[in-house]
């Protein structure tokens, strides 16, 4: 794993001095400790950076930027090709040879062969690249198929630039920086800034299974963006049914064999390699299937919380034990935890809210301290219908579809007009006395709440709302354009809720949050966390896969758990989804305070004029005074405060 970027500008117009680019280039110091490199070409006002954590080919053959054999292509990479030893043998085959043992080296000759989309489409991995063709004076930018891998782009003045994080374009001369209105907007609703868009205005991120293109037809940078991977269209008419015995046998050895091929290749590596271990189905089955693989102990790593509701690390344990693996938990207290908070502006580069990056980056920490490389059991959620969310949004909809569309907007205005909130606060708690069950499944239901649901006219509406943390984010931001906090679109003509979910979470919520988690968390540590379920070949087989194998009777994951039982015991991990979480709520009621207020002040929110003081206030209160909880909401703007606070810093302003 590594860090990249580059700069493209306009020949005769030399780039910045080489002590700047150097700079570009230190500031991913983190992403690759082992080596750094560069290549630039000053008359034709090229550069590529590289800092190199070493996984394969450890030898000085496997430096970056690497050239071609042939010379025509130079190339900055971040990532694995997972398949590269098939893909070299069938390049020997053709002819050509290689000096040294990496993956870069076969995605180079690869590109020789096959060209770049070419290439693409042999590539089973994860990655982000920058390659210049030396003699069509081209520059592509490529990221892998479901984005675990980042890439930003943007023009700053004449040049066009590249990095795996944004701290590469703060190195730049002349780059304002200036905070992007309407991805703040989006980053509040969200938790989490979505593609394309980032936290500064002109800079983009690459989209996953998407490549582009830069030259300079006319002595001005074009750029264009396109797809080259889709994960497919959904199961639909009779792939919905049920499947025969012999059917569901078949299903049962494709899904456990696309998961054996997927782990062995993620199996490679020339440095010490684990797992990461909750105790869950997802990550029980990579680790089983690894043990089985290994031929010897697999190392795994948990972290553990004293308080209850929070703490995955006796599960873990049990599963460990059952599989014989060499296991390493710790425990961290409150305050050990709450003393990473400091650090995620820095670590995650743009705003970021999901307070899971705090024992995400603990426990990557804890696993660094033993290996380079990690395993994870990201993406079996989305692939196998395993959220909660998705039982509450299908439950919402089937109530609320079944009432004429006039009466539903009859009510929605008769609520908002007449309902007070002091009594929405008080049908809330009545609520959860009377449907306990309901309220478990996650939905705290406020007539506001049912107001809105009511209105939407389609289920993607409504997953939408579900899906926000702070539905009134864009009145939150001045100057927020509408349109720029629309919902996001969802499946095919004719799909499922289920399948519109997983979808919109498979292009937004996965790539997004939780790989832009995993990432920065792992990369701040130079871990490499690898994710088994997120070969393209079993996504493309998991998203045609007929409803009834994902969930069946109220159980998600059906399918998945079939193929865990033959290696762990049920009783081992049948228990009701926890996440990873900490308790962000009593944190900021408590400890957590003093920082927020300090943040949060209204005279410091008018004068940094991002927010809405009034709205932002009233959130606060909420939340200190009990009436509700809305940690969500208040992370998602304490993070943007302690991000913008880093950057005030830093420009010395």
């Amino acid at each position: 794993m590594c860090g990249i970027c580059g700069a493209l500008g306009i020949p005769g117009r030399p780039l910045p001095e080489e002590g700047l680019l150097r700079a570009m280039r230190e500031s991913l110091a983190h992403r690759g400790p082992d080596d750094a490199g560069a290549w630039t070409d000053a008359p034709r006002a090229v550069h590529l950076g590289h800092r190199r954590l070493s996984v394969l080919d450890l030898s000085p053959l496997g430096r970056q930027p690497m050239e071609s054999a042939d010379g025509r292509y130079v190339v900055t990479f971040n990532g694995e090709i997972y398949n590269f030893r098939s893909l070299r043998a069938e390049l020997e085959i053709k002819g050509h040879r290689f000096r040294g043992t990496s993956d870069t080296e076969v995605l180079l000759a690869a590109v020789v062969e096959w060209g770049v989309e070419g290439a693409l489409e042999r590539f089973n991995g994860m990655f982000a690249f920058g390659l210049w063709d030396r003699r069509e004076e081209r520059l592509w930018l490529a990221r892998d198929r479901v984005g675990e891998k980042p890439l930003y782009y943007g023009k700053v003045g004449e040049a066009f630039l590249f990095a795996s994080e944004l701290k590469a374009f703060r190195a730049w001369p002349r780059f304002s920086g200036t905070v992007n209105r309407d991805a703040l907007a989006l980053y509040l609703k969200y938790g989490y800034v979505p593609a394309p868009w980032s936290i500064y205005a002109g800079v983009f991120k690459l989209r996953p299974g998407h490549l582009l293109v830069a030259d300079r037809p006319s002595g001005d940078i074009r750029f264009q963006e396109r797809p080259y991977w889709s994960f497919g269209p959904p199961a639909t008419g009779d792939g919905r049914k049920d499947l025969s015995e012999g059917g569901l046998r078949e299903a049962e050895e494709r899904l456990e064999g696309l998961l054996l091929d997927s782990v062995r290749l993620r199996l490679e590596s020339d440095v010490p390699l684990g797992a990461f271990l909750s105790g869950g189905i997802d990550s029980s089955t990579v680790v089983a299937l690894m043990g089985r693989l290994a031929g010897g102990r697999v190392r795994t790593f948990t972290i553990g919380f004293r308080e209850e509701g929070y703490d995955e690390a006796g599960a873990a344990r049990r599963v460990a034990r059952h599989l014989g693996t060499d296991h390493t938990e710790l425990y961290v207290t409150p305050a050990e935890a709450r003393g990473a908070i400091p650090r995620l502006p820095e670590i995650y580069d743009e705003p970021f809210a999901d307070s899971s990056q705090i024992p995400t980056f603990l426990v990557s920490q804890l696993a660094r301290r033993h290996v380079t490389v990690t395993l994870s059991g990201d993406g079996g959620d989305e692939l196998f219908g395993g959220y909660a969310r998705y039982a509450v949004a299908e439950f919402l909809w089937r109530k609320v579809r079944r009432i004429p569309r006039l009466v539903r907007r009859g009510v929605a205005t008769l609520v908002d007009a007449v309902w007070p909130e002091d009594l929405d606060v008080w049908a809330g708690r009545a609520l959860e006395a009377l449907a306990p069950r309901l309220a478990r499944r996650g939905s705290r239901l406020r007539m506001k709440r049912v107001a809105g649901v009511l209105r939407f006219r389609r289920f993607e509406e409504l997953y939408d709302d579900l899906v926000s943390p702070w539905k009134e984010a864009l009145e939150a931001v001045p100057g927020a354009r509408p349109a720029a906090v629309e919902a996001f679109g969802g499946g095919p003509d004719g799909a499922s809720p289920l399948e519109i979910m997983t979808r919109i979470d498979l292009r937004t919520y996965l790539p997004d949050d939780i790989l832009v988690k995993v990432d920065r968390a792992s990369m701040a540590v130079a871990l490499e966390v690898r994710t088994p379920f997120l070969d393209h070949r079993l996504v493309e087989w998991a998203v045609a896969l007929p409803e009834s194998l994902k969930v069946r009777e109220g159980r998600s994951k059906w399918l998945l758990r079939r193929i865990l039982y033959r290696y762990v015991a049920p009783e081992l991990v049948e228990r009701p989804k926890m996440g990873f979480g900490v308790p962000m709520g009593e944190w900021l009621r408590g400890p957590l305070r003093e920082w927020a207020e300090d943040l949060l002040d209204p005279d410091r929110l008018c004068r940094e004029g991002f927010l809405n003081p009034r709205r932002v206030r009233r959130i606060w209160f909420d939340h200190i005074s009990g009436r509700a909880d809305r940690h969500s909401a208040l992370w998602s703007v304490l993070m943007f405060q302690a991000w913008f606070e880093k950057e005030r810093r830093a420009r010395g302003a």
